[in-house]
């Protein structure tokens, strides 16, 4: 039975342990900055803040869930962050904004096989070559597709568009092939947004995603665990996007695809009205 596994992105460390008691998989810490605020300043994302101290911080409090450090796309001082990250703890490490094979080379080169690595494929040039990158992973490596850089590289007005538009059909389907363990944008809470938190789930389901980001509209953007605590049972709301999950994976083909033509009509909705 297909399960969906769960990140995260904070630093603080009462947040990470109560998410790892909660059944959260992944810590995201994100220190990716270079040209970010410039492609997504318009957004309600997240705004990287994050550190190698942070790193460090979590590394020995977290027994069960990985931690994951997201780090610059390919610069010159990619081989500094990698060494870095490593050295405080990272368990996996995520590169962005990448077009090309070379660039995935380059960044594997420089890992080393240390700890695995994730793929974020947030362009169209990356999704085009997936052909020639998938090639290049090895075991343990994942990869994610990110929706608001997709999005704004294809020119839409809303990043589920990219799954309304079948657009990732194809890439999932490689990456099936391939045997590469692959993720998809984030989510919201169960029974909440414009466009149903399940109907997303339903999609996840559809192309045979494993991973999925706890979005800010998941969790409100929270920074201190009184604040999350006050404001959702992050337990709960876990159980339900998992109990979502399992009853999707007893839907029929035609279910699920009946759901992705809500998904995608709703979406070209919400696309136009953004415009």
């Amino acid at each position: 039975m297909p399960s969906l596994n769960t990140l995260l992105i904070t630093v603080s460390p009462d947040v990470a342990l109560h998410a790892e008691s909660c059944g959260v998989d992944s810590i995201f810490v994100d220190m990716e900055s270079r040209g970010k605020a410039e492609r997504q300043g318009h957004l309600d994302t997240h705004r990287a803040e994050h550190t190698l101290d942070d790193v460090a911080r979590l590394a020995p409090l977290l027994t069960r869930s990985e931690l994951l450090v997201r780090l610059n796309p390919i610069w010159e001082g990619t081989a500094g962050e990698v060494e870095g990250a490593v050295v405080a703890g990272a368990d996996r490490l995520m590169l962005p904004m990448f077009r090309t094979p070379d660039d995935v080379e380059v960044f594997k080169n420089i890992v080393a096989g240390r700890v695995p690595v994730t793929l974020l494929v947030e362009t169209a040039a990356a999704l085009s070559r997936l052909p020639s990158i998938l090639p290049l992973l090895s075991s343990g490596d994942r990869v994610h597709f990110g929706l608001n850089d997709l999005a704004l590289d294809m020119k839409l007005s809303f990043l589920f568009e990219v799954l309304g538009g079948r657009l990732l059909d194809g890439p999932s389907a490689l990456c099936r092939e391939a045997g590469v363990p692959f993720g998809i944008g984030g989510v919201g809470r169960i029974g909440h947004g414009n466009l149903p938190a399940e109907w997303i789930v339903g999609e996840h389901v559809r192309l045979g995603s494993e991973w999925v980001i706890l979005s800010r509209a998941f969790h409100n953007g929270i920074k201190t665990l009184q604040d999350l605590e006050r404001d959702i049972d992050l337990r709960a709301e876990i159980e339900a996007l998992r109990r979502c999950c399992e009853e999707f994976s007893k839907a029929t083909a035609a279910e699920l695809s009946a759901n992705h033509l809500r998904l995608a009509r709703k979406a070209a909705e919400l696309g136009g009205m953004s415009q």
